[in-house]
C-alpha cells in the first residue's frame, strides 16, 4: 500500500498542468472545496442567528448585520477560499513563470470579486442606513422616497469610485497621478457641465430643504400640477390639464412656488354690489345677512363684511372668510351655497344685485341752441 502511494505521488509531482504539478494541483482543490464548505457553514449559521437576534432587539445593529449576511453571494466564497488556498499552495513562489502567472491570475479574479463583495455589502448598508436614518428623522413617506433616491445616488457614486479604485491599487496601478489627475479633469468637467451639476446640488437642496414633497400640488409662474417625481437632475409635475411638465431643479429653486399641499387654512375674499336705489337702511341690513349666512356654516369662519365703495354702476361690499380646510372642491361648494344664499335674502330684502349701467341725461334747450350754432356756421 505505502509503495502504491508512493508511486502515485510520483506521478502526481512529475507531471504538471500551467506549470504546476498535478500534486500541489490537488492540494490547492482541496483546500478550496474544505475552506469554501466551511465557510458556507458557517454564514449560515451566522444567517440563523442574526435573524433571531434581529426579530428580539430592536437594535439596529442587527438589521446591518442581517443586511452583510443576506447580501454575500456564494462566488466570493468561493473567491476567498481561492485567495487563501493559492496563498497556501503558493503558485505564484514556483520557479515556473507560468505558473507564477497562473497563482497573479487567480489572486486577481479572487480580489475583484471579493471587491466587488465589498460594494454590494456597501449597498446593502447604504439603504439600510437611509431607511432609519429617515425613520429617525421623521421624513414623511413622500419625502423619504424623494430623499432616498438623490442621497442614494451620491452614496454608490462615492462608494463605486472607492472600489474602482481599490481595483486598480491592486493590479499595481499607481493611485496617486491617477487622482492627480481627476483633480484636473473634474475641475475641466465641472465648467462644462456646471448647469447639470447645478441641477444636481438643487436636487440636494430640494431633499434637504423640503419646499415641496411628491404628491403636493403647486403653483411656479404659469405652470401648476401635482409633483409627480423629483430626480437628481429634473423635476416631474403632472399639470391640471394632464400633461406631464419637466422643470430643471435649478429653475424650481430659483423661482417662487406656492405649495398648497400645505395650506392649513383658506382665506376667501368675495364681493359683491347692489343697486344705487338701495335704501340705506337695507344696506345696513346686508352685511348682517351676509354674517349670519356664513356663520351659519360648518368649516367655515367668518372674519368680516362691509359696505366698501361706491363703485361705477354699483354700491360694492366686501366679505372675507376662512375656510378650515385647504381642499379646493370644498372651498368651492361653500361658495356656491353662500352666493345661492345670498341671492334669496336679497330677494327677500326686495334688493337687486347691480349690473353696469350708464345714465345719459339730455339738455332738450342747450341741444337746440347748439344745434342752431352749428347750422349758423355751416351758412
Amino acid at each position: 500500500m505505502a509503495e502504491t502511494w508512493d508511486q502515485i505521488r510520483l506521478i502526481l509531482d512529475d507531471r504538471t498542468l500551467l506549470g504546476i504539478s498535478l500534486g500541489s494541483w490537488t492540494v490547492f482543490l482541496g483546500l478550496l472545496v474544505g475552506l469554501a464548505f466551511a465557510f458556507r457553514v458557517l454564514l449560515a449559521v451566522a444567517k440563523s442567528r442574526s435573524r433571531r437576534l434581529a426579530d428580539r432587539s430592536e437594535l439596529p445593529l442587527h438589521d446591518y448585520l442581517c443586511q452583510i449576511l443576506d447580501h454575500t453571494w456564494s462566488i466570493s466564497i468561493v473567491a476567498l477560499s481561492a485567495y487563501l488556498a493559492q496563498t497556501l499552495v503558493d503558485f505564484r513562489g514556483s520557479i515556473d513563470p507560468t505558473a507564477a502567472a497562473v497563482g497573479n491570475t487567480i489572486r486577481a479574479l479572487s480580489l475583484i470579486v471579493l471587491f466587488l463583495q465589498v460594494g454590494r455589502w456597501g449597498m446593502g448598508l447604504i439603504d439600510e442606513g437611509l431607511t432609519h436614518g429617515f425613520r429617525f428623522a421623521n421624513f414623511s413617506e413622500s419625502a423619504a422616497r424623494t430623499a432616498h433616491g438623490v442621497v442614494r445616488f451620491f452614496a454608490l457614486a462615492g462608494l463605486w469610485g472607492i472600489i474602482l479604485i481599490l481595483i486598480l491599487g491592486s493590479f499595481g496601478v499607481e493611485i496617486t497621478p491617477l487622482l492627480a489627475g481627476l483633480g484636473v479633469g473634474g475641475i475641466a468637467v465641472a465648467f462644462a457641465l456646471q448647469q447639470i451639476l447645478g441641477d444636481i446640488f438643487c436636487s440636494v437642496a430640494i431633499v434637504l430643504d423640503k419646499p415641496f414633497e411628491v404628491g403636493d400640488f403647486i403653483i411656479t409662474g404659469d405652470h401648476m400640477g401635482v409633483v409627480e417625481f423629483i430626480g437628481v437632475k429634473t423635476t416631474r409635475v403632472r399639470s391640471l390639464g394632464g400633461e406631464q411638465i419637466v422643470f430643471p431643479n435649478s429653475d424650481l429653486i430659483g423661482s417662487r412656488v406656492r405649495n398648497y399641499k400645505r395650506m392649513v387654512e383658506r382665506r376667501v375674499t368675495f364681493g359683491f354690489g347692489v343697486r344705487y336705489d338701495t335704501p340705506a337702511e337695507i344696506l345696513e341690513r346686508i352685511p348682517a345677512e351676509v354674517r349670519e349666512t356664513i356663520e351659519s356654516l360648518e368649516q367655515v369662519r367668518f372674519d368680516r363684511a362691509h359696505f366698501a365703495k361706491f363703485g361705477d354702476s354699483s354700491l360694492d361690499f366686501e366679505v372675507v372668510y376662512y375656510v378650515l380646510s385647504p381642499d379646493y372642491n370644498q372651498y368651492m361648494d361653500l361658495q356656491q351655497f353662500i352666493n345661492l344664499s345670498l341671492v334669496r335674502r336679497l330677494e327677500a330684502l326686495n334688493v337687486e344685485f347691480a349690473f353696469p349701467s350708464r345714465s345719459l341725461y339730455i339738455e332738450e334747450n342747450a341741444g337746440l341752441s347748439q344745434a342752431r350754432g352749428f347750422a349758423g356756421t355751416s351758412s
